[in-house]
C-alpha cells in the first residue's frame, strides 16, 4: 500500500501567511499531529511518549516549513504550540489600522475591464479570507453585492439580470452565474476572431 506525501510550500514571509496556515494545519492534521498546536488537545493525549512523539514531530514540521529569514524570528520557541502562537502573532495583524485597511481595500475593489475575471475573483477571495483570520467577519448575503459592485461598466446589464426580482444573493449562486457570463463571452469572443478570419 502506498501513501501520498503532502508538502507544503515553506512560508519566507512574503506569501500569504494566512494560506500558509491553512496548508500547515491541514499537513499536521493529515500526519495525525494536530493536537500539539493547542497544549490543551495536547494534554488529553494520555500516553506520555505519543504525547512527545506528536510535540516533537510537529514542532519539528513546522520549522522545516519556514525559511530561514522566518525561522530566525521564532527560533527559541520550544514548542509547536509556542511556534504556531508566535507566527500568528507576527503574520497575522489584527491592529485596528489594519481592519480598517482591509476594509478599505474591500470596498474600493475595483476590476479593470482589461482584467481576468478569475484573477478579480482570487482577489476578492484572499481579502475575505485575510479579514476573516483576523476576526472581521463580512455577512456572506453582503459578498455577493460587494463583489457586483466591483465589477466593470461592460457587466452593467449582467448585474441588472441577476438581481431582478431577488432579495437575497448567494456567493454560490453568484460564481455560478458569473462563470456562466464569463463562458459565454469567451465563445463570443472565439466566435469574432472565427469570423474575423473568414472575412480576412
Amino acid at each position: 500500500m502506498s501513501f501520498a506525501r503532502f508538502e507544503v510550500d515553506k512560508f519566507n514571509g512574503e506569501i500569504y501567511f494566512g494560506l500558509w496556515r491553512i496548508k500547515m494545519k491541514a499537513l499536521l492534521v493529515h500526519q495525525g499531529i494536530s493536537e500539539a498546536l493547542n497544549a490543551d488537545d495536547l494534554n488529553n493525549i494520555n500516553d506520555e511518549k505519543t504525547k512527545k512523539d506528536t510535540e516533537s514531530k510537529a514542532h519539528s514540521a513546522i520549522i522545516l516549513s519556514l525559511g530561514d529569514e522566518v525561522l530566525r524570528e521564532v527560533l527559541h520557541e520550544e514548542t509547536g504550540a509556542a511556534l504556531w502562537d508566535k507566527l500568528a502573532s507576527i503574520y497575522l495583524k489584527k491592529s485596528l489600522a489594519n481592519k480598517l485597511y482591509l476594509k478599505k481595500k474591500l470596498y474600493t475593489l475595483r476590476m479593470e475591464e482589461t482584467n481576468e475575471l478569475r484573477k478579480h475573483l482570487d482577489e476578492f477571495n484572499r481579502i475575505i479570507l485575510e479579514m476573516s483570520n483576523i476576526g472581521v467577519k463580512i455577512d456572506e448575503k453582503d459578498h455577493g453585492i460587494i463583489l457586483l459592485s466591483s465589477l466593470p461598466k461592460s457587466y452593467e446589464y449582467f448585474v441588472d439580470t441577476i438581481l431582478y426580482g431577488k432579495d437575497t444573493l448567494t456567493m454560490v449562486e453568484f460564481k455560478a452565474a458569473l462563470n456562466c457570463k464569463e463562458i459565454q463571452k469567451k465563445l463570443e469572443e472565439k466566435g469574432e476572431t472565427s469570423g474575423e478570419r473568414l472575412l480576412s
